[in-house]
């Protein structure tokens, strides 16, 4: 396909903190109207009696403007009383919830206990917050990443929050996956023939990625699409700006490039360009002898200027490929 990504639907598959940043930029020059953001809930997880979503909760958070930039995570203007609270019970106080994100889980909660799908209510959320791109978790069904380390399985929150990424990971596994369906929005995106362009935000491309794929016939749909498909590498020279995507690609014997990240992309045939940062410059001809399109520009988001800059160097980058389905 040539053209049209700058003026056409665009479908953003989104982790959580870096997908964020890509997302707000995504929103401002596409349009709301033109842009479905599509989270992976692999990370979702229930504790304390309550179903949280990690993911959805960053990006509906960053596109209300209510994230907090300093943490890199919740809520802005967040308090702790309840955390503060629930340790002088003994409780379990290692995944913090600040008190303005408590109220989120808590209506996601009673919600899904009333038999509303998580759809539903990521919609009706996102109207509270005044959020007017299209924002779906990727399934209403339940998938649950399991890393798998050298110490044994473990829940991905487990992994990731309790443990700090401590343990060294040997593979992943998402439960729930064989049976789990794509979301409406996220099967309505795929299908519009409006469809111009698919942006890989720069996440986790094994825990917030990989369970978007996994999930049933959406590899096969990806590979028979028009609309060009860009990712954003989550590795700026060497290292992840956020999360242990880095320590994991070690961890499994691979290297830890920008290179890579094409290699684990294309490899699946899912993968027309790549995103990578100035000071990853050195490897755009080794991508592009994969069969990928090179972008090579400043990838870190630090201000709105940056997100919404690389945002549409992303949807330009993408009008200019051409795809065969």
């Amino acid at each position: 396909m040539t053209g049209g990504a700058a003026t056409g639907r665009v479908l953003a598959l989104s982790g959580g903190v870096g997908g964020a940043k890509l997302a707000v930029g995504l929103a401002r020059v596409v349009g709301a109207e033109r842009l479905t953001v599509v989270c992976n809930t692999g990370d979702d997880f229930e504790h304390l009696g309550l179903h949280i979503s990690p993911d959805l909760d960053s990006v509906m958070y960053a596109l209300a403007d209510k994230s907090d930039a300093e943490r890199g995570w919740g809520r802005a203007d967040e308090g702790w009383r309840f955390m503060e609270a629930l340790g002088e019970l003994g409780g379990e106080d290692w995944f913090r919830l600040g008190d303005r994100d408590l109220a989120t889980h808590v209506e996601r909660s009673r919600r899904l206990g009333m038999g509303e799908a998580l759809t539903e209510i990521t919609e009706e959320l996102c109207r509270a917050l005044g959020i007017l791109p299209r924002v779906a978790p990727m399934t209403n069904d339940p998938v649950r990443t399991v890393v798998v380390t050298e110490s044994g399985e473990l829940a991905f929150q487990h992994y990731f929050v309790r443990d700090r990424c401590v343990p060294a990971v040997r593979g992943f596994r998402f439960d729930g996956i064989a049976t789990a369906r794509p979301s409406a929005p996220f099967s309505e995106a795929l299908d519009d023939p409006a469809l111009t362009a698919i942006i890989i935000c720069p996440s986790n491309p094994f825990v917030s990625v990989d369970p978007i794929f996994a999930l049933p016939g959406i590899e096969q749909r990806l590979g028979g699409r028009r609309a060009p498909i860009v990712a954003v590498s989550p590795i700026v020279g060497g290292q992840a700006l956020k999360g242990p995507a880095a320590k994991m690609m070690a961890e499994l014997g691979m290297p830890q490039t920008a290179l890579e990240v094409a290699r684990y992309y294309a490899g699946r045939r899912l993968l027309d360009g790549l995103v990578i940062d100035h000071l990853d410059a050195g490897l755009e001809t080794a991508i592009r002898d994969l069969g990928v399109a090179v972008l090579v520009t400043q990838t870190v988001m630090t201000s709105v200027e940056d997100k919404t800059t690389l945002a549409t160097e992303c949807l330009v980058f993408a009008a200019g490929l051409e795809t065969t389905p």
